[in-house]
């Protein structure tokens, strides 16, 4: 059965999302748990009220609504996060959200009834900008994540997470695990330039690559830029160069899809004539395959060493995240394909490069994930782009799955 969506509904709300931490020239900075997050949930969960939903939030601040089905079965979930990078744009994990929420909206408008509760959600810090690892609050949901570890998390502020959902009044009453679905969809920009490069309207998503987040600290001794003979430096900051440019010859060498990044870097006491006493760097690698993943690490790591004890320096370093290689369930995977065929949609499969809240729930109940086109391929940026037809094909294949999924109740005296 279709339903009508109301893009304009749709774009109202992302827009007035986007209005909550906007930056100069577009885009929004709302970091999880921070005043701007508790702005932004406060409107969302004002307009699952505004339904009439049912609405929950537990532990680690994790929210979701539920309109009812019409038997006692476990929801049918589509969440994502709203949740941004420092330079977010209006579309990065809202889509997931606002899109869920107009499937629902559009149900109720048309009068349908679902045999499964239909349940839209929102995730806590699913970035990691400001905690890591990302995916907490989903990894808390589905018991990958340890709740009072990650309660303990002290973000880039300094403030734990359990201290921000308490500032905030985000800590909800619910138990870890009260979300249990029948099955988790999500929608969600592509933020890669594979789609838009191909004129394709949709990503059939297969699952998401292995991630894995390192910070190195590397210890030397500062000396004057002028007098210090350079071999008798301990250049903690030429250990931190030679690390990033060890990443980079990683994903190389190892070729596509291995991907590495240095994200952060910084030095200390950071002056132009001082050779740095302290560098500390992270390193992002992410890879699709676990074993290659691990054969990645596992040269970073000897390298930095390597680097270290060659410049008489010593060096620790930390686990920041680390998820492997995930695969949605083949099953839900060919649903989405198969509806995208129903809609008219041109589509194709792919992995995903990004880390979402869709590989936590991957595990515990069929998951599956829809890409819809991002301009240029630009995302975790404040010029991040996808056009209103595009957003409204991603919305219209969510709600062709979900109410397939959830089972439409036929009036009396029809059948399907």
């Amino acid at each position: 059965m279709r339903i009508e969506i109301n893009t304009e509904r749709l774009l109202a709300r992302i827009e007035a999302l986007g209005r909550i931490g906007a930056l100069p020239g577009g885009g929004c900075k709302r970091l999880a748990l921070s005043a701007e997050d508790a702005a932004g949930r406060a409107l969302v969960s004002g307009w699952f009220r505004d339904l009439e939903l049912d609405v929950y939030t537990d532990v680690i601040g994790n929210c979701w609504a539920i309109r009812p089905g019409q038997k006692d079965l476990p929801p049918l979930v589509m969440g994502s996060h709203i949740d941004t990078v420092a330079t977010g744009g209006l579309y990065d994990g809202v889509l997931g959200v606002l899109g869920g929420l107009e499937v629902i909206e559009s149900v109720i408008d048309a009068g349908i009834e679902t045999d499964h509760p239909l349940a839209v959600a929102f995730f806590t810090n699913e970035e990691g900008a400001r905690f890591a690892p990302d995916m907490m609050g989903s990894g808390v949901s589905q018991g990958a994540l340890d709740l009072e570890e990650m309660l303990a998390k002290v973000g880039i502020d300094g403030v734990s997470v359990a201290d921000a959902l308490e500032e905030i009044g985000a800590r909800g009453r619910e138990p870890v695990g009260a979300l249990a679905p029948c099955a988790y969809l999500e929608l969600h920009i592509e933020q890669g330039p594979v789609l838009e490069a191909e004129g394709t309207e949709i990503g059939v998503v297969t699952g998401v690559q292995g991630i894995s987040w390192t910070e190195f600290a590397i210890a030397g001794r500062s000396a004057h830029a002028g007098t210090t003979p350079m071999a008798l430096r301990q250049d903690a900051g030429a250990v931190a160069a030679g690390i990033a440019m060890e990443a980079r010859a990683i994903a190389r060498d190892f070729g596509p899809p291995q991907v590495a990044t240095v994200g952060r870097m910084r030095f200390a006491p950071d002056i132009v004539n001082v050779v740095p006493e302290e560098a500390v760097l992270t390193v992002d690698l992410r890879h699709t395959d676990e074993a290659v993943l691990q054969a990645a690490e596992a040269r970073l790591v000897a390298a930095a060493e390597a680097l270290a004890e060659a410049e008489g320096c010593t060096l620790s370093r930390r686990s920041l995240a680390r998820f492997e290689p995930v695969s949605f369930d083949s099953g839900l995977v060919d649903e989405i394909e198969e509806g995208a065929k129903r809609l008219g949609l041109s589509h194709r499969r792919m992995p995903s490069g990004a880390g979402h809240d869709a590989q936590m729930f991957a595990p515990t109940c069929p998951a599956a994930m829809i890409f819809v086109p991002s301009q240029d391929g630009i995302s975790h940026n404040i010029h991040e782009y996808t056009a209103p037809h595009d957003l409204a094909n991603g919305v219209r294949l969510l709600a062709e799955v979900a109410l397939a999924r959830a089972g439409v109740v036929q009036p009396e005296g029809q059948t399907a």
